[in-house]
């Protein structure tokens, strides 16, 4: 008698354990050297799923993973199940990993004083006619891993909400903020309302443990920082 082989499809998975599902719930480092190979090869055949494909794949060396680094389009191809479709998008994915482990790291800008931050955004923020409020998020070692635009108000006033200024900061891990928007009229000195948003939001940052360091107002050629205030 013939001996029947059965395998469970992705489909008949739970849908928790499909690699798909997982990657989005979970994020990437949730899942195996197998189930992200799994997702590159998107479909299985009649007769193997497609984890069941990348289990072959990985099986064929004792390099494992490290064994596609270098593998061609023909080698993969000739690998039942695994196609020429199938093997350009695992050499393509391959590819994109290796130039982003290899693409020099981008010199961050280290934040040392209320001037440095001013003098990067001056020329862009003193002609604007509208208020925009922008977001630097600093790492613990004060360098900028990122400048958000968070609001644009009328000309005289920026609706500003913790949840807006904060999101992307808990989103990147940021260690510390520095808030910074323009006044139309030119004269950087801050009004009430400023004073009452960066109290505000320092409130919010102690209680997430992000810091806001500095609330800086950009005048035409001109600038108010409420750290040196002392309104911070």
């Amino acid at each position: 008698m013939n001996k029947v082989t059965t395998y469970t499809t992705i489909k008949e998975l739970p849908q928790d354990e499909r690699p798909r599902e997982k990657l989005i719930k979970h994020g990437s480092g949730f899942l195996s050297n197998s189930e992200l190979l799994a997702i590159l090869i998107a479909t299985g055949t009649k007769d193997s799923s497609a984890v069941m494909l990348a289990n072959k794949i990985l099986s064929l060396n004792k390099k494992g993973i490290s064994y596609l680094v270098d593998c061609t389009i023909e080698e993969l191809s000739n690998i039942p199940g695994i196609g020429i479709a199938k093997s350009t998008q695992i050499v393509a994915a391959i590819e994109l990993g290796k130039r982003i482990a290899t693409k020099p790291k981008e010199k961050r800008i280290n934040i040392k004083s209320p001037k440095e931050v001013a003098d990067l955004f001056m020329e862009e923020m003193r002609y604007l006619r509208k208020e925009f409020l922008k977001v630097l998020l600093l790492n613990a070692k004060n360098e900028i891993i990122s400048i958000e635009n968070t609001s644009i108000g009328d000309l005289n006033s920026s609706i500003v909400h913790p949840r807006e200024v904060f999101c992307s900061a808990v989103k990147k891990s940021a260690a510390s903020i520095i808030v910074v928007h323009n006044h139309p009229s030119g004269n950087p000195m801050p009004s009430q309302e400023d004073i009452n948003i960066t109290v505000r939001l320092a409130e919010a940052g102690r209680i997430l443990g992000i810091n806001i360091l500095d609330h800086l107002i950009i005048g035409d050629g001109n600038f108010v920082s409420l750290k040196e205030k002392m309104l911070i």
